[in-house]
């Protein structure tokens, strides 16, 4: 089974002596996932009922580190496209890492929206039309992963159900987070406008859910058919949450959006509908999420007993149970039922917890180099090294003959 790029051997001895450079030709999308992590954590942390001047302080800062993660990863990534391209370009044809494109999109949808919750304090009104412009390059890269990772998965790699993990989820989820930024960003528009981004992230709901839903079906064929993933791969259980979490986030958001925008084109009945389905939609996904997070916590306790060890696939734990807490303190926002303001409120601080001691060994692995490793670059020697066998062969053989 092909595993995280995060579980191979650390940065080569010989990449060392050349730190910056061994870095960039090691540099995967996987990294992108703390950017998943720490950003939602700092909406989570915001959107707590009552939330103290304190934690709105730390929300600011995580968000502000958050871009500035982003801008380091891009550049990161960027450069080694420009300086190891046949490498970097081996990740298409990569059964595991190749899903953690989707992480890109998904990590910008956490800034993006903390423009909206944060920026206005920074840049005022110049918020809502960075937002904007933000949301269009996310949506775009949401579709473009949503598409052409499958596309990949379908031409270019080589998949077994016994190899199926929730990793495959990755490139699809992230329409969906791109419709929750939809909803949030529609109130900020003239009805005129919030309408076109309200029916766009019902699309894009629709791009995600129902597919990420069958995906998850299978994954539980393939649970009960081939039983838990090794201890590599085992925190990739979590991210069945994603998007079951997002899914129901996005129905709440998208239906408290429309009724205005709506009722101003001669559609009030229809916002009516949309923001009554959003609550049930939300409930009904909210329900299915709770097995899917208990059987995580119980297979990850199972994990635990015989070791699991750190990779960046770690960072499943965060992302996942965000969106889920976040759906949950908006379905008790919508609804007044105290269970989930209290449900969401345990879980932000779960969530805390967690990304507190992720992010601590995360920073450690980096530091010492422990994290860098592109299984590519293997993929991108090996037909070269089978073109010079081929070469030497050939070259005996003449010799033979003459």
């Amino acid at each position: 089974m092909a595993s995280l790029a995060s579980a191979a051997p650390p940065l080569p001895a010989k990449d060392r002596s050349g730190l910056v450079q061994g870095v960039v030709r090691h540099f995967t999308p996987n990294w992108f996932t703390v950017t998943m992590g720490t950003g939602a954590l700092a909406l989570a942390l915001n959107a707590l009922p009552g939330t103290h001047a304190v934690l709105h302080g730390v929300a600011v800062v995580l968000w502000l580190a958050n871009i500035g993660l982003f801008a380091l990863f891009t550049a990161l990534y960027g450069a080694r496209w420009m300086l190891f391209p046949h490498e970097a370009a081996c990740i298409f044809a990569h059964p595991v890492m190749s899903m953690f494109f989707g992480a890109i999109p998904m990590g910008l949808a956490t800034i993006l929206n903390g423009v909206l919750a944060f920026g206005p304090a920074f840049i005022g009104a110049a918020a809502v039309p960075v937002a904007t412009a933000l949301w269009w390059a996310d949506a775009g890269l949401a579709v473009l992963c949503g598409l052409a990772i499958p596309y990949c998965m379908m031409t270019r790699q080589d998949h077994a159900l016994e190899s199926l993990t929730a990793v495959w989820l990755l490139p699809i989820v992230a329409c969906e987070v791109a419709a929750v930024s939809a909803a949030l960003l529609a109130p900020h528009l003239p009805a005129s406008d919030a309408f076109a981004y309200v029916m766009l992230g019902y699309v894009l709901w629709a791009l995600s859910v129902p597919l990420a839903l069958s995906l998850l079906a299978l994954l539980f064929l393939r649970l009960a058919l081939h039983k838990l993933p090794p201890a590599e791969m085992g925190v990739t259980g979590w991210l069945a949450l994603g998007p079951i979490g997002t899914g129901a986030l996005a129905l709440v958001l998208l239906g408290a959006a429309a009724p205005g925008p709506f009722a101003a084109h001669g559609l009030e009945e229809v916002g009516r509908i949309a923001a009554g389905v959003g609550v049930l939609g939300g409930l009904l996904l909210w329900g299915y999420g709770a097995w899917w997070l208990m059987l995580a916590v119980l297979a990850t306790l199972r994990y635990l007993r015989a070791g699991l060890p750190f990779n960046l696939g770690w960072w499943g734990f965060t992302f996942p149970l965000a969106v889920y807490a976040l759906a949950t303190l908006a379905l008790g926002h919508a609804t007044g039922f105290a269970l989930f303001t209290t449900g969401g409120t345990v879980l932000v601080g779960a969530l805390a917890a967690l990304w507190i001691l992720v992010a601590g060994r995360t920073a450690r692995g980096a530091w010492r180099c422990e994290l860098f490793a592109s299984p590519c670059i293997g993929a991108a020697a090996r037909p070269r090294a089978q073109a010079a066998a081929g070469a030497a062969n050939a070259s005996v053989v003449e010799i033979t003959d003459a």
